[in-house]
């Protein structure tokens, strides 16, 4: 059973998720396919990735009931805006083949025009509309965090973050805590590259894992929503297999010490899409 938590709304979102950034959209469906064979219930994906219309293929074709699934999409940098924020929905929508997401996150804060607050008070209208459940944000430091509670309407359910033991992100992750947002790790296991340090290996020997499994349980244990991403069948599978051990405090701190500002993506003060 996946683990889950509960949003500042009351919705409920699996610990555990999948998924898609950078996979094709040739090659979403198969990978999604084999996530829900798996296991996972949560399906991560964005509009820039271009792969919606794989993963609605995938969700199609699982035959899994709606109310089992917990589907999240993202707002790109371009369509900000109060006029425009309604319409990509839409748009991803139709390709999804879902009447409504149950988590629409605006994908960057892009500060350079603070287009943002616009979008966000749209996205407060299609909660009310019915086509998302949720709305939260991706790559929000703790200023966006900020100016968008001041607008004084819906507080963020998610802020999806790079997250991962070379890059903890704590003062984000302090900020989401203050505010109840849940806090979500993008590029959980730092794009392989926290797997060969000893803290995260010696714990996979300890408790006869892979390091990319010790990661992913670091992440649990500490709270986060995590969404590995794999299109290898085995890798999906492996990652889904969390549930059976758990790190011990010394284990946990060896790997919080692995922090080290190693940042695989853009920062989100001078990303602007």
């Amino acid at each position: 059973m996946i683990p889950q938590i509960t949003l500042n709304n009351g919705d409920r979102m699996p610990q555990l998720g999948f998924g898609v950034f950078q996979v094709p959209d040739d090659a979403t469906q198969q990978a999604v396919e084999a996530a829900l064979a798996a296991g996972y219930r949560s399906i991560d994906t964005a509009a820039v990735y271009g792969n919606e219309r794989g993963v609605g293929r995938a969700l199609a074709a699982a035959g899994i009931a709606r109310e089992e699934l917990f589907v999240t999409t993202k707002l790109w940098v371009p369509d900000m805006g109060r006029e425009v924020t309604e319409a990509a929905l839409e748009a991803s929508l139709a390709k999804l083949g879902l009447d409504a997401v149950d988590l629409y996150l605006i994908h960057w804060p892009a500060p350079r025009t603070d287009a943002y607050l616009d979008a966000w008070q749209t996205m407060e209208k299609l909660v009310a509309d019915g086509r998302t459940r949720a709305i939260g944000v991706s790559n929000f430091l703790p200023e966006h965090l900020d100016r968008l509670v001041a607008l004084g309407g819906t507080v963020p359910a998610v802020n999806q973050i790079e997250l991962h033991p070379a890059l903890q992100n704590r003062a984000a992750v302090a900020a989401n805590q203050k505010l109840g947002v849940a806090t979500e790790a993008w590029s959980p296991l730092a794009q392989g590259a926290v797997l060969s340090d000893e803290p995260v290996t010696a714990a996979a020997r300890a408790h006869g894992v892979s390091p990319a499994q010790v990661v992913l349980r670091w992440h649990l244990q500490k709270g986060n929503v995590v969404i590995p991403k794999s299109v290898t069948p085995k890798r999906i599978s492996e990652n889904f297999d969390v549930f059976g051990f758990e790190l011990t405090q010394a284990e946990m701190d060896a790997v919080d010490g692995l922090d080290r500002d190693g940042r695989t993506g853009p920062h989100p003060s001078s990303f602007n899409g």
